[in-house]
């Protein structure tokens, strides 16, 4: 289920808030200034190409990329059976920034996403139909737990693709993991 957690950043046992609703959702994290949408699932093989992924949320990503000037759009799929999950795994778990906005639509599975908003850590667990569009230079990390298995639409402004502004702060590692807020060993 998707699930916003939010923490205090000195308290990261404890969460001040638990939203499961879509519309408490959508409410809280647009007081931020991120998008969070539910899309219609299609019924996709989970071997599906990327091209044809792409071809069936045509009209989503279209309307996406003229109303917020994204120039791409690609799909990324990870299963647990990638020799690289553990390397991936790392290279998004600590604290950066983007000087786009960093926009994924989850086609299946789910995805941990860390929103570091003043003294407190917005954790959305994102699920199959959920958009989520961070807004350039918000700090942030994403986890994709330690057996990953989904796959997600991004769309870019960059035609370089994900380029990231790594903090140097330590706080991802100070809160829950995947595992903890997923409900998962």
């Amino acid at each position: 289920m998707t699930t916003l957690t939010i923490y205090h950043q000195d308290d990261p046992t404890t969460p001040v808030s638990v939203i499961t609703d879509p519309a408490g959702i959508r409410e809280s994290l647009a007081g931020q200034g991120v998008r969070f949408e539910r899309w219609p699932t299609r019924d996709l093989p989970a071997d599906t190409s990327a091209e044809d992924i792409l071809d069936s949320y045509e009209a989503e990503v279209d309307t996406l990329k003229a109303e917020c000037g994204f120039q791409t759009a690609d799909v990324v799929s990870i299963r647990a059976d990638n020799p690289n999950k553990d390397a991936m795994r790392k290279k998004f778990l600590d604290e950066h920034t983007h000087s786009e906005d960093e926009v994924r639509f989850f086609v299946r599975g789910q995805g941990l996403f860390y929103l570091h908003f003043g003294e407190q850590v917005y954790a959305v667990l994102c699920q199959q139909n959920d958009l989520i569009s961070v807004p350039d230079g918000t700090r942030h990390w994403f986890d994709m737990g330690p057996e990953p298995d989904f796959t997600c639409i991004r769309l870019f402004s960059n035609p370089d693709g994900w380029v990231a502004d790594f903090t140097g702060e330590d706080i991802a590692s100070r809160l829950p993991r995947f595992e903890a807020l997923a409900g998962e060993a």
